[in-house]
């Protein structure tokens, strides 16, 4: 990596925005403010040349949107879905997860917003307001009042490691994700991702050896970094994350989406273009912005054998 000292063209930017993968778009319809639906995330990605995106939401599986999308829309940016294990799919509910693994599901999130976790963090933050009052969330944990992992969540973790699918800690404390993830790799679990680790996970880069001993991949989100009401980090706290888990075990998902937000590809690029000021090698901003996510999610050459 060699310092940037050129100016950043817009023609560099939109370069390495061609092929870009989000595994995290937060587009509509939704019970929270969005700025863009999903076939319009769809579009826009398809336009600015990328490879592939991921919807999420934290209500509702996407994979059958994805499926319907992908039929309907041939030739640009392949979508792709998850589901997040929240109260409205009745939270570790091996079931939904089967379900939503049978339509194609990349990543199972555990709980965001109805984790214990997240709800200790949002009674300051106030994270994630949906458009109108909702019903107060059961607080889910990943551990018991012994520090185990629950029962609930080990046939979970089988269904993940034989659809060879991703497995995020979601929203959970990092004290949790580590008990999860110890198990999920007993159980043949191979696609591992912490999201925004230093964001309601509660992460720091001490524990960055200790995730990649255990196979985790580091999402980043843009949209923590960027010109954004959700910024919360400076360029420089990114660079310590990346240099410390190193190019390879770093990728970006906008987390965008939302309203009164750039779009989930604005977003993008504008994280490209951080990179690059922050002295990132095009090669290597390429493989944050694309390759990596690829390798996890299955995308291309890389994608899993077909599960029974």
């Amino acid at each position: 990596m060699s310092a940037a000292t050129a100016p950043i063209s817009d023609t560099l930017v939109d370069d390495l925005t061609k092929g870009a993968v989000d595994l995290h778009v937060h587009s509509g319809p939704s019970v929270m403010a969005r700025l863009v639906d999903h076939m319009d995330a769809l579009e826009q990605a398809s336009a600015a040349g990328m490879r592939a995106l991921l919807f999420k939401d934290h209500y509702y599986p996407t994979a059958p949107i994805a499926d319907m999308l992908r039929n309907k829309h041939k030739g640009g940016a392949e979508p792709l879905g998850g589901i997040v294990l929240n109260n409205a799919l009745g939270g570790f509910n091996v079931y939904a997860v089967e379900h939503a693994l049978k339509l194609g599901t990349r990543i199972v999130w555990m709980p965001t917003v109805s984790a214990a976790n997240h709800i200790r963090e949002g009674h300051n933050k106030k994270l994630l307001v949906a458009k109108s009052e909702m019903r107060r969330p059961t607080a889910l944990s990943a551990v018991d009042e012994h520090g185990e992992l629950k029962e609930e969540i080990k046939p979970i973790l089988d269904l993940i490691a034989q659809h060879d699918a991703v497995l995020s800690c979601g929203h959970l404390h990092i004290s949790e994700a580590w008990v999860l993830f110890e198990e999920a790799k007993r159980r043949g679990c191979k696609r591992l991702l912490v999201n925004h680790p230093p964001y309601t996970v509660g992460a720091a880069p001490k524990d960055v050896k200790r995730l990649l001993d255990l196979g985790v991949m580091i999402e980043h989100s843009a949209c923590l970094y960027i010109d954004c009401r959700f910024k919360v980090y400076t360029p420089e706290q990114l660079k310590e994350w990346i240099d410390t888990a190193g190019v390879d075990n770093t990728f970006f998902g906008s987390d965008l989406g939302q309203a009164n937000c750039p779009s989930p590809v604005e977003g993008m690029k504008q994280i490209i273009r951080t990179c690059l000021s922050l002295g990132y090698t095009p090669d290597e901003v390429r493989r944050m912005v694309s390759s990596n996510a690829m390798r996890l999610a299955g995308i291309g050459d890389n994608a899993p054998a077909k599960a029974a």
